[in-house]
């Protein structure tokens, strides 16, 4: 969907802005900032503002943005992500036990207690970030977007349930990608968007919108034009995914002072009904690739939930769904309870 002209939607109050400082937003399971270079005053301002705009995503489809300390989302036009530009890639087998790769199903991914309705991925203690580069990987057929600062940041669904939008087609199951893409749908620009995935489709003709990629059916969101980022940059890079049963689906892109949203009707696949994982991380930019950071540099990453609990998740090994991968080795994998439900594990070389 395209959006017209800019418009301005005010989407909360100093009252709001207040009333979420003093219950609480969700924060990470570790005492540090994902904001890179901002003392830890400003740190909990930007992220009690991130979650005000969180809160009050706009209701109806589109794209817009907004820029600390506005409590303003500002509409803005959409830009069209649709195939051939398909950036992510299925797993295909675990690569398990291959130095230096995490992804392509070796990977840790959160379990919910519950229905999960959001998940945001930040990094933490990232360290010694200094370059990074997309490769392409010869069992993927070396596809991908290559070169320097090219990677993807994705949040994915479980891939083996299906909702009733598979109807009529056995084995049949849903997946739903939440992406942050470099240099798509054009170079010098990165778009945030929704993938859609139905799964083993089958023969027949796909649903209007989707395209057929070897018996299963993919479509792309509307994307929010956001800017590329650098990969030292990590740090300060959130990504989130909403999915509300009956209602709207977001995902969220935040760089630290400006935020992206895309807002999605959860009818396209009916993910809100079936999503209990979160796979969080920055992989390859696309085709199965693999993003290749510099040796030394090393970094936790943290899903952040809610689904319903206040249980730990579950820490889920070699549980990815996405094909893409980075040249880190997997740390060990820790979860926390209470009224944010966390996940964090290391990786590094």
């Amino acid at each position: 969907m395209r959006l017209g002209n800019t418009a301005h939607v005010r989407v909360a109050t100093q009252i709001a802005f207040a009333a979420l400082i003093a219950v609480g937003a969700l924060q990470p399971p570790v005492a540090q900032s994902a904001n890179a270079g901002i003392n830890t005053q400003d740190a909990q301002a930007h992220e009690l503002w991130r979650r005000a705009m969180s809160d009050n995503l706009p209701a109806t489809e589109g794209c817009a943005q907004a820029a600390y300390p506005s409590l303003v989302w500002e509409r803005v036009a959409c830009t069209v992500v649709a195939p051939p530009v398909i950036p992510v890639t299925r797993a295909s087998t675990s690569v398990a036990g291959v130095p230096n790769t995490v992804g392509n199903r070796h990977d840790w991914v959160l379990g919910a207690r519950g229905l999960l309705t959001q998940a945001i991925g930040v990094f933490l203690n990232v360290k010694n970030v200094k370059s990074e580069k997309d490769v392409g990987v010869a069992s993927f057929g070396g596809g991908g977007l290559h070169g320097a600062n090219e990677y993807s940041l994705q949040l994915n669904s479980n891939q083996n349930d299906t909702t009733s939008v598979c109807a009529g087609h056995s084995g049949c199951t849903v997946w739903q990608q939440y992406l942050y893409t470099t240099d798509t749908p054009k170079k010098g620009n990165a778009a945030v968007f929704i993938q859609y995935w139905l799964l083993n489709w089958g023969k027949t003709a796909c649903p209007k919108g989707f395209f057929n990629a070897n018996g299963s059916c993919v479509m792309n969101s509307a994307g929010a034009i956001a800017p590329n980022m650098k990969i030292t940059q990590l740090g300060s890079l959130q990504l989130e995914a909403k999915a509300t049963p009956g209602g709207n689906d977001g995902v969220l892109f935040s760089n630290g002072s400006k935020i992206y949203s895309v807002t999605t009707k959860d009818s396209v696949l009916k993910i809100g009904t079936v999503w209990t994982q979160a796979e969080f991380n920055v992989v390859g930019n696309g085709g199965g690739s693999k993003a290749v950071f510099n040796t030394g540099a090393s970094l936790d990453v943290v899903i952040k939930i809610a689904d319903g609990s206040t249980l730990a998740p579950g820490c889920l090994r070699n549980a990815g769904s996405t094909g893409e991968t980075n040249n880190f080795f997997l740390g060990g994998c820790i979860t926390a309870g209470g009224a944010n439900p966390a996940m964090e594990f290391f990786e590094g070389n």
